[in-house]
């Protein structure tokens, strides 16, 4: 393990970051694992104070390098920059019981109303005696009930392969005080086609707006200062894997 976080930082700063459609990107690797991604936030002008609404998108992808299956991504952290916010108030709400067993149609049918993030998620599967296969499904965050007056969201997804199954995760925002962050979410992976499926890419885009008091307000927002926006993301996988690093938006103050 500790070899294995020893050269994941190494290769963190040999990668560098580039700039990639006004987003930051990196690319990690360990052994044969290679795991890439990018963030972003936009707008790019911001107030200095007082938070204008964003949205901000994400993609993280894992590959192998030798076409072997990649490993079992358990749990995904990140935590974000304090210089941004959450509103729900006035926001419709979502709960597990009225999205289980539905498909993505569904269930943004039933809670359109709480719809905060969507995107679309694959998984390599290999079941025992077949050939890999790839499977889809489209990611949808819905706004739920606050747990101990911490906002949460529901992810949705829906799997085909071996049966159907409809897949949600609870996630809580919790805030923090660490250095340049202020928020953090805790995601537990749940178990992709009965344990032999493996997350090769995970994409979203989260944020909307709506109006209170007539005014427009944003579920995500944010204020620039120094000129970025970050985020530091954890990755652990199922064979002792450990990925970090830190994506940074580009930002600027309105004139």
């Amino acid at each position: 393990m500790r070899r294995k976080l020893v050269r994941s930082t190494i290769v963190l700063a040999l990668a560098g970051l580039f700039a990639a459609a006004g987003a930051y990107a990196l690319t990690l690797e360990i052994g044969k694992t290679v795991v890439s991604a990018t963030a972003g936030v936009t707008p790019h002008g911001l107030r200095s104070h007082g938070d204008t609404p964003v949205k901000v998108s994400s993609v993280v992808r894992v590959k192998s390098k030798d076409g072997s299956q990649p490993p079992i991504l358990r749990e995904i952290t990140f935590i974000f920059d304090k210089h941004g916010s959450v509103d729900t108030d006035g926001l419709p709400k979502c709960t597990l019981a009225k999205l289980g067993g539905t498909t993505p149609d569904v269930a943004r049918k039933r809670c359109a109303g709480a719809i905060v993030g969507e995107g679309v998620g694959r998984a390599e599967v290999r079941l025992p005696g077949k050939a890999p296969t790839e499977i889809s499904s489209p990611l949808t965050l819905f706004n739920a009930p606050p747990s101990g007056g911490r906002p949460t969201v529901i992810a949705h997804a829906y799997e085909t392969v071996p049966a159907p199954k409809t897949l949600l995760v609870p996630i809580v925002i919790e805030r923090i005080r660490h250095g340049r962050y202020g928020f953090q979410v805790h995601i537990q992976v749940p178990e992709i086609a009965e344990g032999y499926g493996a997350a090769t890419l995970a994409k979203a885009t989260v944020g909307r707006t709506w109006k209170r008091g007539g005014k427009t307000v944003g579920y995500t927002g944010a204020h620039c200062d120094g000129g970025r926006l970050q985020v530091h993301g954890t990755l652990n996988f199922a064979d002792g894997g450990f990925f970090q690093g830190t994506l940074t938006s580009p930002c600027h103050v309105l004139g």
